[in-house]
């Protein structure tokens, strides 16, 4: 399996891997190969705060600039909520903010880098309106929903009308491994309808959902259907809790506004 593939997010089409030249924006789902991290962290962990060598993990982020064709790399120490970065300005180097799970910006060459180890990585685009967003949406992401919240900011700050925006959900916990025992205290009754069988859901489907009810078209929604779980090429929490370890890398997705 490719280290990563990158794409036009309008068009869906594939793309070299020196991206930065295409028109409009690209993004990336990463997985775990490719990178200098030892261990259980083996190998393009992104995340600087589950026990890897920093160096290690700054050096995976080159790669990944590298292979985006960026200059500056924005992400999050991301803890679980709803608060969202809007980055305005433009940046003179990588940046990390703490304390978010969803980045704006409309800033040209400043990827915007998720990380995750089955939570949902979901990027969205408006090309009208010249803006990307990335969003950490987990279980409790999904509660709360803060998809719901950053089509609003979006709309609020760049006047972008839901139904010109375009938006994939990354490769994260399917159906098949999304287990929630203490489901009946932990998720509403509204997501009752995407119980797939005793005890898991579906959470492909309720993201889907919660993007269609914030405004966005049908057809401007995309799933890559790729469980992090059940695939060894990602990094995967679950997994490695299952494993006795409870020890994992995080997998790094990225959207980026082209210069051209």
């Amino acid at each position: 399996m490719p280290m990563f593939s990158i794409k036009d997010l309008k068009t869906g089409k594939s793309l070299p891997s020196d991206a930065g030249g295409a028109a409009g924006c690209n993004y990336a789902f990463f997985n775990s190969y490719g990178g200098t991290s030892k261990g259980h962290y083996t190998s393009l962990n992104v995340g600087l705060h589950v026990g890897d060598e920093k160096f290690a993990v700054l050096a995976n982020r080159e790669i990944i600039k590298a292979k985006m064709g960026v200059p500056f790399l924005l992400s999050a120490l991301q803890v679980h909520g709803t608060k969202i970065h809007v980055q305005e300005e433009p940046l003179t180097g990588d940046l990390e903010v703490e304390g978010y799970d969803a980045l704006i910006t409309s800033q040209k060459g400043v990827a915007l880098m998720v990380q995750h180890a089955d939570c949902q990585p979901v990027l969205l685009y408006d090309s009208v309106a010249g803006v990307v967003a990335a969003v950490h949406n987990g279980w409790r992401g999904s509660v709360q929903d803060i998809l719901a919240k950053v089509v609003t900011v979006m709309t609020r700050d760049y006047s972008s009308n839901p139904s010109d925006l375009q938006a994939i959900v990354g490769p994260s916990l399917g159906p098949c491994c999304a287990e929630f025992i203490h489901y009946q205290s932990e998720l509403p009754g509204g997501f009752r309808p995407f119980k797939v069988r005793e005890s898991h859901f579906d959470f492909w489907r309720i993201s889907t959902k919660q993007l269609l009810d914030a405004g966005l078209k049908r057809v401007n929604i995309s799933v890559t259907g790729e469980c992090t779980r059940c695939l060894v090429d990602y990094f995967s929490y679950r997994e490695s809790v299952k494993a006795a370890t409870g020890v994992t890398g995080r997998n790094g997705s990225v959207i980026v506004l082209n210069e051209s």
